[in-house]
């Protein structure tokens, strides 16, 4: 499905706000987004855009053509492999090729003090000889032609850029914006090297089509494409408000130049608000079927939840049929491997809605002691979004809050049935 195709479906079930007045991209556009249902401004700086369209998990499970209850189970048994890609000579982004000019997008400023516009929905397809990669990232607008990107360490973009200034190359990339919702969340899904657009195509079981720009980047369709290249350039990037509503420090990033822009006639711009609920839904969602299956190699696992407490990210809680006592700590060690950014797991049995926080505030209350059935683990990597980390170093902890085995009866909960029911 196209992201207007998705648009159109989701307007066709009332699900989107539509604004016609005129609404700026500096701050306005934002704070009307809070809300976090789907919106789309008819007149954003004189163009078209949508924001909030992945954020809540019923709309992702509307895009992934899923039962929100099942998510998380069928996504965790996706075969990458069965995956497949097609060339195609044509895209409607090719209808309008022009020089870059960034200030013919309405890239949105969201809070005060932002280091700058920030595009925050576009998909940086990189390649360097065989190896591909497709993933989202934060950049910021420097110029007409110019965008600083947040590239993190160690991930697939930043070892392929470093991979180039060593062979003295420059890192052909692209900037995709609008495309099929399946096809963002797969490049916002952890996945074996080169495989994204093959993970989108398994989810959306058919082939993703690409179409080859001139510096030899194949990307799928899409609203808006800006073809250019990394090289060892660097500038400050940031502050940016990221994932927990707090500022993000400013480091010296790559600077992507912009040789090229493609649009659709009238392109539909895709903003993501950072913080917002769409950007935690793309970030957390896609962690949840990968510590579903690590836990599975050590316990019986019924399902797994990020919080939105937690930011979608930093806390989890996972579901199990508890058979033997060593279950519950296996499965904290398990979570923290799959999602090494967790801060926080919990661990509850098979009768607690994991979806109710009430329900988990519960399990703690009746079925946690913290002289047994706290893990604690210090001075151990985490995550640098977590703002009460030192460069990433901070103490991970996980909760025990299952039932004792062979004293279950302690813990059931009893409710009144009317008389005969029971």
């Amino acid at each position: 499905m196209s992201f207007r195709g998705f648009l159109d479906e989701l307007g066709n079930a009332g699900l989107v706000e539509e604004i016609d007045r005129p609404i700026s991209p500096v701050l306005e556009a934002a704070a009307l987004s809070w809300h976090g249902g789907p919106l789309f401004f008819h007149h954003l700086d004189g163009h078209h855009c949508a924001m909030n369209v992945l954020g809540s998990r019923d709309l992702l499970a509307r895009a992934l053509w899923m039962e929100k209850s099942e998510m998380v189970q069928r996504l965790s048994r996706i075969k990458i492999e069965d995956g497949q890609t097609r060339e195609v000579d044509s895209s409607p982004f090719l209808e309008v090729i022009s020089e870059p000019d960034l200030s013919r997008m309405p890239i949105l400023t969201h809070f005060e003090g932002d280091g700058g516009p920030y595009i925050t929905a576009g998909i940086v397809v990189s390649r360097l000889g065989d190896e591909i990669n497709a993933s989202v990232h934060r950049l910021m607008v420097l110029g007409k032609d110019r965008l600083a990107a947040r590239l993190v360490p160690g991930r697939h973009t930043h070892r392929l850029s470093q991979k180039a200034l060593d062979q003295k190359e420059r890192l052909p990339m692209a900037v995709v914006i609008g495309v099929d919702p399946v096809i963002l969340i797969a490049a916002s899904t952890r996945v074996p090297m080169s495989m994204e657009f093959s993970y989108a195509s398994a989810l959306r079981r058919g082939p993703v089509e690409l179409t080859t720009l001139d510096n030899g980047v194949a990307v799928p369709h899409a609203e808006i494409v800006l073809e250019g290249y990394i090289d060892g350039e660097t500038a400050f990037e940031g502050p940016f408000v990221d994932i927990t509503g707090t500022m993000d420090i400013v480091r010296m990033e790559p600077v992507i130049h912009l040789t090229r822009m493609m649009t659709r006639e009238d392109p539909v711009y895709h903003a993501l608000l950072p913080s917002g609920r769409e950007h935690k839904m793309l970030m957390g969602l896609p962690y949840e079927p990968l510590i579903f299956n690590e836990v599975s190699k050590v316990a019986r696992v019924k399902d797994v939840l990020l919080t939105e407490g937690g930011c979608c990210y930093l806390h989890a809680v996972v579901q199990i049929d508890k058979r033997d006592e060593s279950d519950p700590r296996r499965a904290i060690d398990a979570a923290m491997d799959a999602h090494r950014s967790l801060k926080h797991v919990m661990i509850v049995d098979a009768d607690i809605d994991i979806h109710d926080p009430q329900e988990l505030e519960y399990a703690v209350a009746t079925r946690f002691r913290g002289d047994e059935d706290l893990v604690v683990r210090p001075n151990v990597r985490g995550s640098t979004l977590d703002p009460w980390s030192v460069d990433g170093i901070t103490t991970k902890v996980g909760i025990d809050a299952t039932m004792t085995l062979g004293e279950e009866e302690k813990f059931l909960r009893i409710r009144p049935v009317l008389p005969g029911e029971g």
